[in-house]
């Protein structure tokens, strides 16, 4: 008997030192010293393509080197560095079934600057029906590394224009696809079009805390640090997007998880901590990363993304996106037994968030890759706005959705619990 009371001592002594130690680590003010910066004026709202997002990079990069970090892949910075292609059509000539062919009916998705186009070309031809996902069709054929004549029906007529203002962003590619709205599918078509292509530098933040036993398993915290930049002032003359919530606030739980993490100095699996750019323009920093990895060799990611406000449920919980496509939840939960703070199924499924942030590259080829967030999207008052401010965070709450996603991935971070993977499905 005396022996039981000693080992529970021992392990109530145990739980309160860690309890301390996590205390030390991750709290309000450590968060509020994070925040502060990143969702500062200095930043500019951390727009991609901007001077002001490299500020931003390169203080993220600071705390990674000093929390102890290294570089991934046998990088020689925390810069994952790449470039995305903006091609603009600058003229089109040539004819439709014996019609001139109008530029405002025609988008391409490539990085030649010079393109023929013709019966007798080695394009595909291919069609997007009407009552479709516009934006998933696109990309079924911008993703491939075939030639494609694609023609989109007429049924899309105003989303197509808004999609060609967008003047999308792509990765550098061999393969060509022009889209053509039409009402029917051309017999006969000569084109030549010229565009003008310009490079775009981005960058994600990444660092790796090496795993011992398992080091080929890898378990990814990220967040996206970039954010809408500056516009048009509003009512209050304010111009700038500081973007605190959104996602400075998950990015600030990136950092602070990976000083818990090196002095925790226990994961069996190697950790990746990532701040992805691009996130806002089409969420190019998260692929161009996923495509550097093997998936079969992530056993998780945990996404963090907006948890500066209470979710719908108050403070002390959180939702998962996703919950029910892998048991990736619940052994969070089972880690928080007992803790006062709950993990809940995603309360907005007909939004789609599981493939609308950071982690859907990945989750989209089978991993358990999940994003974190109390942020009420049917009610959320400084949601991509100029009053997303840190003065509308609150920073204790904060703490502690970052200790109870330190201490929830305990068992995964240690090799104990490996999540169920996601169906592989078209989204």
């Amino acid at each position: 008997m005396k022996r039981i009371y000693i080992l529970i001592f021992c392990s109530a002594f145990v739980n309160f030192a860690t309890a301390q130690s996590i205390d030390k680590i991750i709290n309000a003010t450590e968060v509020e010293r994070i925040e502060k910066v990143l969702s500062s004026d200095s930043m500019q709202g951390r727009r991609t393509f901007t001077p002001a997002i490299d500020k931003a990079a390169d203080f993220i990069a600071s705390e990674f080197k000093k929390n102890g970090l290294k570089f991934f892949n046998s990088a020689f910075s925390f810069l994952q560095s790449s470039n995305v292609i903006k091609p603009k059509i600058i003229s089109v000539k040539g004819e439709i079934d014996g019609r001139e062919a109008d530029a405002r009916n025609i988008m391409v998705i490539s990085t030649k600057e010079n393109i023929s186009l013709n019966n007798n070309s080695n394009y595909e031809l291919a069609t997007i029906s009407a009552n479709k996902d516009l934006r998933n069709e696109v990309s079924k054929y911008t993703e491939s590394d075939k030639n494609y004549l694609v023609i989109v029906d007429t049924f899309y007529t105003t989303r197509f224009a808004r999609f060609k203002k967008s003047n999308p962003v792509i990765f550098e590619k061999n393969s060509s696809v022009v889209f053509l709205l039409s009402s029917s599918i051309p017999s006969t078509y000569n084109l030549e079009i010229i565009q003008e292509v310009q490079r775009l530098p981005m960058a994600n933040v990444v660092g790796i805390l090496p795993g011992k036993s398992k080091k080929d398993e890898y378990v990814i915290f990220s967040g996206h640090y970039d954010h809408l930049g500056i516009g048009k002032p509003d009512a209050k003359g304010d111009s700038i997007y500081n973007g605190a919530n959104d996602d400075a606030a998950g990015t600030t739980a990136v950092i602070m998880l990976s000083e818990y993490f090196t002095q925790l100095k226990n994961n069996e699996r190697t950790l990746i901590f990532v701040a992805f750019t691009a996130e806002e323009v089409g969420g190019y920093g998260s692929r161009y990363f996923s495509k550097q990895l093997d998936p079969d060799k992530v056993v998780a990611m945990f996404n963090i993304e907006m948890i500066g406000t209470e979710s719908k449920w108050g403070i002390n919980s959180a939702y998962i996106t996703g919950y029910e496509r892998s048991d990736f939840g619940k052994i969070l939960q089972a880690n928080l037994i007992n803790s006062k703070f709950h993990f809940e199924p995603d309360p907005y499924p007909t939004q789609n968030l599981f493939y609308r942030s950071d982690n859907a590259t990945l989750a989209a080829l089978g991993v358990p890759a999940h994003t974190i967030s109390t942020s009420k999207m049917d009610n959320e008052p400084n949601y991509h706005k100029q009053s997303d401010e840190i003065e509308t965070l609150d920073m204790n709450n904060m703490a502690e959705i970052i200790k109870a996603i330190a201490i929830s991935s305990k068992t995964i971070v240690s090799g104990k619990d490996t999540p169920s993977r996601v169906a592989v499905i078209s989204h």
